[in-house]
């Protein structure tokens, strides 16, 4: 989501939650680093590094990152409205590949509700089916051995992707992780703090804004 629409969304939905304080502040340094131009982009990239963006919304992260790289990306966009306008916008461009899925820790159908870029598993509105796959099996069947950067926006449903991914040990094989943690769904405080924990082990932060944006970076032995 947009920085700016998802922190607006927060205030006027969660103003009584125990981490709006937290979000507000987090925010604020955010804008100050100017975060969206600066962190979310600068990354030790190149023509064949391979870019997973997980909520692919309407493709302009992925959209600058190839601009600046030219790298392989694999965009994933479980809402088909959106999927189809990502793949149509990237119709030409052949090293961007748009997948009309969610990855998550097993293959399901679920409901979302789509409202633009705050589209969510969460939400009391849920109410279109959408397609979830795998994260480990996709990686295999793709035969992808490293990816250099993923990013994770999916509304909610990062904790149970990175859980998996922790469980699964496949954490080892992304050099980044660029990820939104998402304060509104149930113990999101407790849980994310278990997820750092566990990521710790093997990446360390190049910078945190927490329940905004933070990036882990794979240590090198």
């Amino acid at each position: 989501m947009n920085t700016f629409n998802r922190v607006r969304r927060s205030i006027l939905n969660h103003l009584r939650h125990p981490t709006y304080q937290l979000l507000s502040e987090s925010y604020d340094r955010w804008c100050r680093d100017n975060g969206d131009k600066s962190h979310r982009l600068f990354y030790d990239l190149n023509s064949g590094s391979i870019v997973f963006d997980l909520g692919g919304y309407e493709g302009q992260w992925a959209s600058d990152i190839f601009s600046m790289y030219t790298c392989f990306i694999h965009v994933f966009e479980p809402v088909p409205m959106f999927a189809d306008q990502i793949r149509m916008r990237f119709s030409r461009n052949h090293k961007i590949d748009v997948h009309s899925v969610g990855l998550s820790s097993k293959d399901e159908i679920r409901q979302i509700s789509v409202e633009a870029n705050a589209s969510s598993l969460f939400s009391k509105n849920a109410n279109i089916n959408i397609e979830l796959v795998e994260v480990s099996a996709f990686i295999k069947a793709h035969n992808i051995n490293l990816i250099d950067l993923m990013k994770i926006n999916i509304e909610g449903a990062e904790y149970e992707l990175l859980e998996h991914l922790l469980e699964t040990g496949l954490t080892k094989n992304i050099s980044n992780i660029q990820v939104q943690f998402h304060q509104f769904v149930p113990n999101s405080m407790t849980r994310m703090l278990l997820i750092q924990k566990e990521l710790s082990k093997t990446h360390y932060l190049t910078y945190q804004y927490k329940f905004i944006w933070e990036n882990w970076r794979l240590k090198v032995d």
